[in-house]
């Protein structure tokens, strides 16, 4: 009888404690895997929610909020990625392999497409061969950024005299934005758009063009952005103008900080937007939004932006428009304003009412899915034909469940 060797058992016992570690370390690992893919799902329910309510009271404090989930997340996601990066003994996964992670998307048509070729080698690296028949080639696409730049543009304006006469002409240059300014159209939209639409403070702008290899202080792109103020005026009356010709509009309005020179301190004004938009609903009208500012919320600003306005405006109840209504201005009130009262109560505590109204502007909302992207006149109709008894039944049930309600409640 044959009996195992010592060493050879010493090998096994090893063998087994190590099989024993690397399988407590996969357990940790995968632990660890399932409490941030929790975590990972409570912050994405948390930012659904806050987006929900991010057009709603308070909704500077809300935005803060979502930027710091937001944060979160990419910290979270980044660690997992890197985690997974680094671990030799498992494949990193597809994203098509993973529900909580978005589908790849394709890569959108119309982007600059450089082309990178990779030569087959001529002779065959197994038998040494060199005659080859020709194979599918194998292509991979890839996004790649490519940096932002500065460059200098020189005007030259060729200028010639005449032998009779003297007289010295010269080519058409176009007008600068800035007279004797240096930046040219293209600088002067990049910075506006930066200041304004994706909010970098001029003094980060100031820093970003200096790795470019551009001196442009924070005062002097502020003095631009002053006089670009001025140059865009007339372009915002036109646009204000075509806000007032159209027969519809939504509307809503925010409160903003706003510096309060010499006191050291902000205080809160008002920006008030008004939205045509009928893109989706195959209406061939130009797009527009028109933006005012004025330092309080007193209804005589939205009379005094839509005195030349007739038609009819989608809003939500504040008590300024009421006055507005009449002949002129057609109300079309807001029901996800009316839909959010309902969706709060439930968040504190379970409603049966809450629940149920919820339900019926729900019918609502599914007929708005179904007749989305047809045209006016069809939409109408189905509206008038579909969603009319739902509002008269929504109606009764709303006079008959409000008396028995607690006063408080109501």
């Amino acid at each position: 009888m044959e009996t195992t060797p010592l060493h050879t058992q010493d090998e096994l016992s090893a063998l087994r404690a190590l099989v024993a570690e690397q399988a407590a370390k996969l357990s940790a690992q995968e632990a660890e895997v399932s409490k941030r893919d929790s975590i990972i799902g409570l912050l994405r329910a948390q930012l659904e929610l806050l987006r929900h309510r991010q057009h709603g009271p308070s909704s500077e404090k809300i935005d803060r909020k979502i930027e710091q989930f937001e944060l979160m997340l990419e910290e979270i996601e980044a660690s997992r990625a890197e985690a997974n990066a680094r671990s030799a003994n498992s494949p990193l996964p597809e994203l098509d392999d993973e529900p909580d992670k978005p589908k790849r998307r394709p890569l959108p048509d119309g982007l600059p497409t450089e082309e990178l070729v990779y030569a087959a080698p001529c002779n065959c690296p197994t038998c040494g061969g060199t005659s080859f028949l020709k194979a599918a080639d194998k292509v991979v696409q890839v996004m790649e950024h490519v940096p932002a730049s500065l460059k200098i543009v020189r005007h030259i304006k060729k200028r010639m005299v005449c032998k009779d006469c003297d007289t010295t002409v010269s080519g058409e240059m176009p007008t600068l934005p800035i007279g004797r300014g240096k930046p040219g159209p293209g600088l002067l939209a990049h910075i506006m758009v930066a200041k304004f639409d994706d909010h970098i403070p001029l003094y980060r702008l100031s820093e970003m063009y200096d790795r470019l290899g551009m001196d442009i202080s924070r005062s002097v792109m502020a003095d631009w952005v002053g006089r670009v103020s001025v140059l865009l005026s007339p372009l915002i009356l036109l646009i204000r103008a075509h806000i007032a010709a159209v027969d519809r509009i939504h509307t809503d309005d925010t409160p903003v900080d706003v510096l309060d020179p010499g006191r050291g301190k902000t205080k809160t004004g008002r920006v008030w937007v008004y939205v045509f938009d009928g893109s989706g609903y195959q209406d061939s009208t130009p797009r527009a939004i028109a933006y005012y500012y004025s330092p309080d919320r007193k209804g005589a600003h939205p009379a005094d932006h839509l005195a030349d306005f007739s038609g009819v405006m989608h809003a939500d109840g504040y008590g300024g428009y009421k006055k507005l209504y009449g002949n002129q201005i057609v109300e079309a009130a807001c029901m996800a304003h009316v839909r959010r009262k309902f969706h709060d109560v439930i968040k504190l505590k379970p409603s049966p009412i809450a629940e149920e109204a919820l339900s019926r502007i729900g019918a609502l909302y599914d007929i708005e899915d179904r007749i989305r992207g047809m045209p006016a006149a069809e939409r109408q109709t189905l509206r008038q034909e579909h969603a009319g008894a739902i509002l008269r039944d929504l109606k009764v049930w709303i006079e008959e469940t409000l008396p028995t309600l607690p006063q408080k409640q109501k």
